[in-house]
């Protein structure tokens, strides 16, 4: 074979492992394509509630030590902006991302013990405006400061009716970079008890760990419904992608 021709075999054979590569980084939560990060942007106005949030999500291996968990939403907030649905300093540090939808539910577990709020902030940023997000949050740990927990979504006649500012327990924040979409939950007990030292979910997942929302399984709580919904959402991302223009 020429020179000539092995370059063009491997240009094409490059070109082939790089497609290929995109299309698995975004099947496993790295990357997507222009037209997925498009079809991500409007699954707010155009994939019903019940597949963003289903009323029953199943959490296989989800809870403390491995164990299964089920969570059935009780409460599904009314699509908004952002206004006042975050404190003022997360407000301030997602600006840069803006805010086109905030969508909300609360779930709470098969004992009833303990009550989530998971949200889908669907911004106006580009893939460059989510990456330079999701860097900072990254680089400064921000996912990490109790100074930016996300709120919960309180609904009255349900058990989360007492779930407030106050009785968050532990939180995680993911900013996609495949998507202009901040995924996010909080937990905290359904009793309405304060919390004085909530932890992060990735911390109070860890083994051995004694703080109370640690002792009672609440990062599990949070990091599994938010692992859960962040799938289903890249479920209807591939295949609103897939839909013929």
């Amino acid at each position: 074979m020429s020179q000539a021709a092995a370059a063009a075999a491997c240009l094409v054979l490059g070109l082939g492992l790089i497609s290929g590569a995109v299309t698995g980084r975004w099947l496993s939560g790295e990357e997507g394509s222009p037209s997925t990060f498009a079809a991500a942007g409007s699954l707010w106005h155009s994939v019903p509630v019940d597949r963003l949030f289903p009323p029953t999500v199943e959490g296989r291996g989800a809870g403390p030590g491995g164990a299964d968990r089920t969570w059935t939403r009780i409460a599904v907030a009314p699509d908004s902006g952002c206004k006042d649905a975050f404190d003022p300093l997360l407000s301030k540090v997602l600006a840069p991302v803006g805010c086109e939808r905030l969508l909300r539910a609360t779930y709470t577990d098969a004992t009833q013990s303990y009550v989530t709020t998971v949200g889908l902030l669907f911004t106006t940023a580009d893939a460059p405006g989510m990456t330079s997000l999701a860097n900072r949050f990254r680089k400064e740990r921000l996912d990490r400061r109790d100074d930016l927990m996300p709120l919960p979504y309180a609904a009255e006649g349900t058990a989360a009716a007492g779930f407030g500012a106050k009785q968050r327990a532990s939180w995680t924040v993911s900013v996609l970079t495949e998507a202009p979409v901040v995924v996010y939950a909080v937990s905290g007990w359904a009793d309405g008890r304060t919390v004085d030292e909530p932890q992060p979910a990735e911390d109070a997942m860890r083994s051995g760990a004694t703080t109370a929302p640690a002792q009672g399984g609440l990062g599990n709580e949070a990091q599994g419904l938010a692992d859960r919904v962040e799938r289903g959402l890249r479920k209807n991302v591939r295949s609103a992608a897939e839909q013929p223009s």
